[in-house]
């Protein structure tokens, strides 16, 4: 059997030559997928929470969110859109109420007396913005707006049970 010898060229040129095309052909890939590589990465509406988790008809509850570890730019003027629903699936309440540029708010209701008793839940979504942002592009900060809507992010629901009334 013959031995299989690898000659290197003199300059070295070859292995550097042969290293810079695979280099190329990996960043020509990446940046072909349409996504800015030095972009940001995506910056979702911070966590919120609903305090008291159980309350009657008649009592207050207040929603609330910190501002977002990330750049979330929802501008000066930012509202989020706070939904309540019972028991029976039925939306009792929906309500806009003023948010940071970052994504922080506190929103005080006061639960209706139309609401079912039983467990229903709590959405708070950033309105009239690309919030789902799940392309890594911080839609919001395009002037004017892109008109876009949200159509695959999973709507977060914060569980809160309508207790029965008195008489009920």
């Amino acid at each position: 059997m013959g031995k299989l010898w690898w000659r290197a060229s003199p300059s070295g040129c070859v292995g550097a030559g042969a290293a810079a095309v695979v280099a190329a052909t990996l960043l020509l890939a990446v940046c072909g997928c349409g996504r800015d590589i030095f972009a940001p990465p995506p910056c979702m509406p911070p966590e919120y929470s609903v305090s008291p988790s159980a309350a009657k008809p008649g009592e207050k509850v207040t929603v609330s969110a910190p501002d977002t570890t990330c750049d979330a730019r929802y501008g000066p003027a930012a509202r989020v859109l706070v939904t309540v629903t019972d028991a029976a699936g039925v939306s009792v309440l929906e309500e806009l109420a003023p948010m940071t540029d970052d994504g922080a708010f506190t929103f005080v209701f006061t639960v209706p007396q139309s609401a079912a008793a039983g467990e229903g839940g709590v959405s708070a979504v950033p309105y009239g913005v690309d919030w789902c942002d799940d392309t890594g592009v911080n839609n919001r900060a395009a002037p004017g707006g892109l008109g876009l809507d949200r159509v695959s992010c999973a709507l977060r629901l914060v569980p809160l049970t309508v207790l029965a009334g008195p008489g009920t």
